[in-house]
Protein backbone atom coordinates (compact mmCIF):
# COMPACT_ATOMS: atom_id res chain seq x y z
CA UNK A 1 0.00 0.00 0.00
CA UNK A 2 0.94 3.76 -0.64
CA UNK A 3 2.15 5.52 2.22
CA UNK A 4 1.19 8.92 3.23
CA UNK A 5 5.12 9.77 2.53
CA UNK A 6 4.70 8.76 -0.27
CA UNK A 7 1.71 10.74 -1.55
CA UNK A 8 4.07 13.71 -0.19
CA UNK A 9 6.62 12.86 -2.37
CA UNK A 10 4.00 13.08 -5.12
CA UNK A 11 2.73 16.16 -4.28
CA UNK A 12 4.31 18.97 -6.42
CA UNK A 13 3.44 16.70 -9.56
CA UNK A 14 -0.26 16.33 -8.60
CA UNK A 15 -0.28 20.13 -8.27
CA UNK A 16 1.45 20.93 -11.29
CA UNK A 17 -0.66 18.05 -13.11
CA UNK A 18 -3.82 19.31 -12.15
CA UNK A 19 -2.74 23.07 -12.15
CA UNK A 20 -2.49 22.32 -16.19
CA UNK A 21 -5.78 21.00 -16.80
CA UNK A 22 -8.49 23.10 -14.15
CA UNK A 23 -9.82 26.36 -14.42
CA UNK A 24 -8.26 27.89 -11.52
CA UNK A 25 -5.54 27.17 -8.91
CA UNK A 26 -8.22 27.04 -6.03
CA UNK A 27 -9.81 24.29 -8.49
CA UNK A 28 -6.25 22.33 -8.85
CA UNK A 29 -5.98 22.18 -4.87
CA UNK A 30 -9.32 20.77 -4.19
CA UNK A 31 -8.74 18.26 -7.52
CA UNK A 32 -5.40 16.93 -5.72
CA UNK A 33 -7.09 16.90 -2.30
CA UNK A 34 -9.79 15.14 -3.23
CA UNK A 35 -7.62 12.74 -5.18
CA UNK A 36 -5.37 12.22 -2.54
CA UNK A 37 -8.56 11.82 0.03
CA UNK A 38 -9.52 8.56 -2.20
CA UNK A 39 -6.36 7.31 -2.60
CA UNK A 40 -6.05 6.94 1.08
CA UNK A 41 -9.38 5.24 1.20
CA UNK A 42 -8.86 3.15 -1.35
CA UNK A 43 -7.64 -0.64 -0.83
CA UNK A 44 -6.61 -1.25 -4.44
CA UNK A 45 -4.05 1.65 -4.87
CA UNK A 46 -0.61 0.51 -6.00
CA UNK A 47 2.59 0.19 -3.21
CA UNK A 48 5.16 0.97 -5.63
CA UNK A 49 6.22 4.54 -6.01
CA UNK A 50 6.49 4.56 -10.09
CA UNK A 51 2.91 2.77 -10.30
CA UNK A 52 1.28 5.30 -7.37
CA UNK A 53 2.51 8.11 -9.90
CA UNK A 54 -0.10 7.55 -12.92
CA UNK A 55 -2.27 6.05 -11.01
CA UNK A 56 -3.06 9.12 -8.88
CA UNK A 57 -2.79 11.30 -12.26
CA UNK A 58 -6.06 9.25 -13.59
CA UNK A 59 -7.63 9.88 -10.19
CA UNK A 60 -7.03 13.85 -10.44
CA UNK A 61 -8.07 13.43 -14.65
CA UNK A 62 -11.42 11.11 -13.75
CA UNK A 63 -12.23 13.87 -10.63
CA UNK A 64 -11.92 16.52 -13.18
CA UNK A 65 -14.04 14.65 -15.55
CA UNK A 66 -16.85 14.11 -12.96
CA UNK A 67 -16.90 17.58 -12.28
CA UNK A 68 -17.14 19.11 -16.00
CA UNK A 69 -19.77 16.44 -16.83
CA UNK A 70 -21.56 17.61 -13.09
CA UNK A 71 -21.51 21.33 -14.49
CA UNK A 72 -22.62 20.46 -18.09
CA UNK A 73 -25.26 18.81 -16.37
CA UNK A 74 -26.44 21.41 -14.45
CA UNK A 75 -26.02 23.77 -17.07
CA UNK A 76 -28.16 22.06 -19.52
CA UNK A 77 -30.81 21.48 -17.13
CA UNK A 78 -31.38 25.16 -15.92
CA UNK A 79 -31.38 25.72 -19.66
CA UNK A 80 -34.34 23.57 -19.91
CA UNK A 81 -35.64 25.13 -17.47
CA UNK A 82 -35.41 28.27 -18.61
CA UNK A 83 -37.07 27.28 -22.05
CA UNK A 84 -40.03 25.21 -20.20
CA UNK A 85 -40.26 28.51 -18.01
CA UNK A 86 -39.93 31.12 -21.22
CA UNK A 87 -42.35 28.92 -22.94
CA UNK A 88 -44.72 28.55 -20.71
CA UNK A 89 -45.62 32.31 -21.21
CA UNK A 90 -46.78 31.75 -24.52
CA UNK A 91 -49.40 29.42 -24.65
CA UNK A 92 -49.61 27.66 -21.12
CA UNK A 93 -51.39 24.06 -21.50
CA UNK A 94 -51.38 23.46 -17.94
CA UNK A 95 -53.95 20.97 -18.61
CA UNK A 96 -51.83 18.90 -20.72
CA UNK A 97 -48.58 19.26 -19.17
CA UNK A 98 -50.44 17.87 -15.95
CA UNK A 99 -51.57 14.87 -17.79
CA UNK A 100 -48.24 14.37 -19.41
CA UNK A 101 -46.46 14.32 -15.90
CA UNK A 102 -49.30 12.09 -14.78
CA UNK A 103 -48.78 9.22 -17.39
CA UNK A 104 -44.73 9.50 -16.84
CA UNK A 105 -45.45 8.81 -13.09
CA UNK A 106 -47.56 5.65 -14.23
CA UNK A 107 -44.62 4.30 -16.11
CA UNK A 108 -42.52 1.60 -14.83
CA UNK A 109 -39.42 2.91 -13.16
CA UNK A 110 -37.15 1.35 -16.01
CA UNK A 111 -38.65 2.62 -18.91
CA UNK A 112 -38.96 6.34 -16.55
CA UNK A 113 -35.52 6.18 -16.36
CA UNK A 114 -34.96 5.97 -20.19
CA UNK A 115 -37.28 9.00 -20.93
CA UNK A 116 -35.63 11.34 -18.19
CA UNK A 117 -32.49 10.78 -19.78
CA UNK A 118 -32.57 11.26 -23.18
CA UNK A 119 -35.90 13.11 -23.41
CA UNK A 120 -36.03 15.10 -20.03
CA UNK A 121 -32.36 15.65 -19.79
CA UNK A 122 -31.29 15.83 -23.26
CA UNK A 123 -28.55 12.48 -23.19
CA UNK A 124 -27.33 10.76 -26.19
CA UNK A 125 -27.87 7.58 -26.64
CA UNK A 126 -24.65 6.55 -26.50
CA UNK A 127 -24.64 8.80 -22.89
CA UNK A 128 -27.63 7.28 -21.54
CA UNK A 129 -26.05 3.59 -22.55
CA UNK A 130 -22.83 4.66 -20.75
CA UNK A 131 -25.21 5.70 -17.41
CA UNK A 132 -27.72 3.01 -17.53
CA UNK A 133 -24.70 0.22 -18.72
CA UNK A 134 -26.64 -0.94 -21.40
CA UNK A 135 -25.35 -1.51 -25.20
CA UNK A 136 -27.04 1.89 -27.41
CA UNK A 137 -28.84 -0.22 -29.60
CA UNK A 138 -30.83 -0.97 -26.58
CA UNK A 139 -31.60 2.53 -25.27
CA UNK A 140 -32.86 3.53 -29.02
CA UNK A 141 -35.40 0.37 -28.27
CA UNK A 142 -35.99 1.22 -25.02
CA UNK A 143 -36.59 4.92 -25.67
CA UNK A 144 -38.63 3.44 -28.45
CA UNK A 145 -41.45 1.66 -26.65
CA UNK A 146 -41.20 4.02 -23.76
CA UNK A 147 -42.58 6.71 -26.01
CA UNK A 148 -44.87 5.25 -27.50
CA UNK A 149 -46.08 3.51 -23.85
CA UNK A 150 -46.42 7.39 -22.83
CA UNK A 151 -48.28 8.29 -25.69
CA UNK A 152 -50.88 5.47 -25.27
CA UNK A 153 -50.95 6.67 -21.51
CA UNK A 154 -51.63 10.41 -22.62
CA UNK A 155 -54.18 10.09 -25.23
CA UNK A 156 -55.63 7.03 -23.00
CA UNK A 157 -56.01 9.70 -20.38
CA UNK A 158 -57.30 12.74 -22.37
CA UNK A 159 -59.87 10.46 -23.75
CA UNK A 160 -60.94 9.74 -19.95
CA UNK A 161 -61.03 13.26 -19.47
CA UNK A 162 -63.39 14.05 -22.52
CA UNK A 163 -65.48 11.16 -21.30
CA UNK A 164 -65.23 12.65 -17.20
CA UNK A 165 -66.24 16.17 -18.64
CA UNK A 166 -69.00 15.11 -21.13
CA UNK A 167 -70.49 13.15 -17.31
CA UNK A 168 -70.81 16.36 -15.68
Amino acid sequence: MASLSQMEILLPALRAYAISIASSRHDAEDLVQDAIERALRSDGRPARLEELRPWMFRVIRNLHYDELRKIRVRREYLAAGKRLSDGAGATPDVARDILIRRAFEKLPPEVREVLFLVDVMGLKYAEAAQVMDVPQGTVMSRISRARRALLRLVEGGATEDAKAMRKR
